[in-house]
This record gives structure tokens, sequence and C-alpha cells, in this order.
């Protein structure tokens, strides 16, 4: 008997008191844990009450039947599976009782075996279920809006337009430079979809030759090229009932165009070398690091495709444009990598996100993660120190310090800090309240800030323009 049947409970329900009392013992002398019910409603209150791993039910009741039972389990708990059980049993009440849900149908005399073996198939599906639902949660962790790490204006904008958008079929285009994170933008309008349960299915468009990127996305049949012995399915087709999500788009010939461009109006493709015709059930979203609108006057992209693809689009903004708020995109890859390697959460110093600040991050996101990677690797100590993060960022300050301006640590870094003070400023058309929430800071902290680095507001600015929140989102 495996070791989960001492936690399993049971509930068994029959109205014969002499089967009840016996069969109740002898599961108990088996590790598991036995309600018993007499009846219909006795039992619908126990449920109610309780819940159980697996119930065995006879089919006959004085106050009803076991398919009376069975239906009010599923609609109460339809997570606990339910095995039926009679005298008097057929081929046909068998078919009945699983068609209408029961996990099993056992006919009496009970054989031992049997009845263990049926429990067990139980709890095991149960595991199933529970591992399903625990992925499930893992992703939406993961993949969902919540792992989007932003405070930024334009960030919360793409927050509201995938919630508007995510349980559409409309067609999304997801722009912005390597490594913003578009494809984490893709699956977080998949997993808030009520496709959320179908494939997810990713193509990297632009690692793959023109021929074979075509059989990939419509399959072939065979003998449609050299080496085709046998029919292959397409991404269409595997993403069925789901989301395909088609990255670097702007890599496709001319001839994959057209393709495209009638699966998207038409939902129909035939095969590579084939002649039937399939027909998509899919969401379709698209992503491109390129700017198509320039692809588009130079004749290298199809007008008519970019006016179909371009629905809806979100444009992600690039790194360097949010460094207000690159210190918390840091703690949170900081918390994320530290617990893939089962090491304690390192923090940055107020030095080492200063320079995290400074540098430009032509890689983005994707860039800012790997650097913590290798900071946590190689730091020593419980904090992400300047000398942790690569020379590169050492070097890169916004302004050049000259070998003769070379200053301690502590003061050279004051530069980096009053530019993006002046930066935050100004973009916030010196609205100091406003930029301090976008700072992340409180006002007091950024006159004080302010004071110590010697900026003031310029005479010219005696209005200031409406401030706006700042942050921003994490990328893969």
């Amino acid at each position: 008997m495996p070791n989960n049947s001492i936690k399993a409970s049971l509930l068994l329900v029959d109205d014969d008191r002499h089967v009840l009392q016996s069969m109740s013992v002898w599961l108990r002398d088996q590790g598991y844990r036995v309600d018993t019910a007499t009846g219909k409603l006795e039992a619908q209150a126990l449920i109610d009450r309780k819940g159980y791993d697996v119930a065995l039910v006879d089919v006959r009741l004085q106050d009803g039947d076991g398919f009376e039972l069975l239906a009010e389990c599923r609609r109460r708990r339809p997570e606990m599976p339910v095995i039926l059980i009679t005298g008097y049993g057929s081929v046909d009440a068998a078919v009945e009782a699983l068609r209408a849900g029961a996990f099993d149908f056992l006919t009496k005399p009970l054989i031992d075996d049997e009845l263990v073996l049926a429990i067990q198939r139980c709890l095991r599906q149960r595991e199933v279920v529970e591992e399903n639902r625990n992925l499930k949660a893992q992703l939406d962790m993961r993949y969902g809006l919540e792992n989007i790490v932003g405070r930024d204006h334009r960030m919360v904008r793409i927050f509201d337009v995938i919630e508007a958008v995510a349980d559409t079929k409309a067609t999304v285009l997801i722009t912005g430079e390597s490594g913003t994170g578009k494809s984490l933008i893709a699956r977080a309008i998949h997993r808030r979809s009520s496709r959320r349960d179908k494939p997810f299915v990713e193509v990297a468009c632009g690692a793959l030759p023109e021929t074979l990127l075509e059989s990939e996305l419509f399959g072939h049949a065979a003998g449609a090229f050299t080496g085709a012995t046998g029919e292959k399915i397409g991404k269409f087709q595997l993403a069925h009932g789901g989301t395909i999500f088609l990255d670097e788009i702007g890599t496709a010939s001319p001839a994959l165009q057209v393709k495209l461009l009638r699966v998207l109006q038409d939902y129909q493709f035939e095969r590579v070398g084939g002649t039937q015709t399939f027909t998509a059930d899919v969401r379709v979203i698209l992503a491109t690091n390129e700017d198509l609108q320039r692809s588009v006057s130079e004749g290298r992209f199809r007008r008519d495709l970019y006016y179909r693809i371009n629905v809806i689009n979100i444009e992600l903004p690039p790194l360097r444009e949010r460094v207000a708020d690159i210190p918390l995109l840091a703690d949170h890859f900081l918390r994320e990598i530290c617990e893939e390697m089962g090491r304690p959460v390192k923090t940055l110093s107020p030095e080492a996100a200063a320079l995290l600040q400074t540098y430009r991050w032509p890689g983005n996101a994707r860039e800012l993660q790997n650097v913590l990677e290798r900071a946590v690797l190689l730091g020593r100590g419980p904090t992400i120190e300047p000398e942790d993060l690569p020379a590169e960022l050492l070097t890169q300050f916004s302004g050049d310090v000259s070998a003769a301006d070379a200053a301690p640590l502590k003061q050279a870094l004051q530069l980096p800090e009053r530019q993006i003070i002046l930066q935050v400023l100004e973009m916030n058309g010196w609205n100091r309240q406003a930029a301090a929430k976008a700072l992340g800071i409180n006002r007091t902290t950024l006159y004080k800030k302010m004071k110590r680095l010697g900026i003031e507001a310029p005479r010219s600015e005696a209005k200031p323009a409406p401030g706006y929140a700042s942050g921003v989102g994490t990328g893969r």
C-alpha cells in the first residue's frame, strides 16, 4: 500500500449497514481515513462540510440513487473522483456511469485487490490534477502581468492594453529593441485570455531560412522537397485553439508574407507541396525590432500585410529611457536569480545602483539580467558592489571623467546621480512631486539631493508641466 493512502480520506455510501460496517473497518485497516453515510442527503452534508479524496457510492440508496449523488458530487466537488458500486452490474450500466462522470464502476461482491487498485488510480489522478494546477499557477506567475515589473506611464498604458485585448482575437504587433521583453508580453496576453489552457507556440522567424520557415509554420506534404519522407504538421496547426507568436516577423520573405496575409485574413492555408486546405483557429501575435514602416516604404515588407498585423500595436520602450526604475528591475532579477541558484538574496549597494543607471543598456533588460547573474556568481558579499560589475559599466558614464578629474568613488558617482535627477526633472517639466515619484523617493529626499548636488530649476520653468509615474518592464 502506498504511503499516501495513510493520509487519504474516503467517503463510503451504502444503505446496507452490514456492508458499510465491514467495508469501512477493512479500509481503515489498509490505512485510509473513512467516513460513512447510509443515504444521499447524509452524504451530501458530509461532502459539503469536509470534502474527501475519493467517494465510493452504491448505486441503490434508500433516499435516491448513486447516479443522483454522483451528479451532486460533480457539481459540489468536481475535483473529487467517485467510484460507483452495484450488485447488479451490466455493460450498459458501466457505460452510463462513466459517461455521467464516474471514475470507475465496480460490481459486488467486491474483490479486495480490485477495490484497492481502483482507489489507488483515483489518488494518482488527483495527484496529476494537482500537479497540473500547480504548473498552471507557476505559468501564471512566470508569464502573467504580475511578473512584469513596471511603474512607467508607458508600461502602465501597456498593461491596460493587454487587459483590454487579451480575450479577443485581434492581431497584436509588439515592437521594440531586442531584449525589451516582447516574448514576455506575448505570453502575458496569452495567459490572460480564454485560450490560456491551449498551446502557446513561439517561432523565431529570423532563425530559420525561408524554405524551412514556411515548412515550420504550415507543415509539408510527403515528397514536397528532398528529404520530406513524410507529412509534417506545422506550428499553426499545433497552436490550434491557442496562440502563435511570430517573433522577428520583419525577416519574412515576400513569398511567406503572401501566405501570412491569407492566414490572417481567412485563417486558411495549405502545407508546402500539398493541396488540402486547413483552417487555423489561432490567435496571432507578432513582434519585431525593425522599423516596419521603413521596410514598407523601401518595398521590403508588404503594405497590406503591415496594415493587417498592425491592428493593436504595443511599443516597448528601451531600458535606457527608464533609468529611474532600473534598481526596481534589478531587485526583481536578483531575487529571481538567487532563488534559481539556491543562494541568499543579494541587494544592490547605492553605488552599484547608480552605475547601473548610467549605462546605456544596448541589450536592454536581458543584458541587465545577464550582468546581475554574473555579479551573483562572482560577488563574495551579500551586497552587489561596483567591483562586482563588468568593466564597461565602470567606464561608460553618461559624461566623460578624465584621469585628472579622478576622485574617490563616492564623489565620482555623484556625477551620474546628478545627471539622472536632472534627466527625470526635465522629463517631468521640473515638477518635483512627479519627479520624486518617478525616482521612487519622497519629495523631501529629492529636495535634499538637489541641494547637495547643486541642482536648481531654470527660471524659464516657472510653470512646471504635469508629471507622470515611471517604471520598467522585464524582458527575456
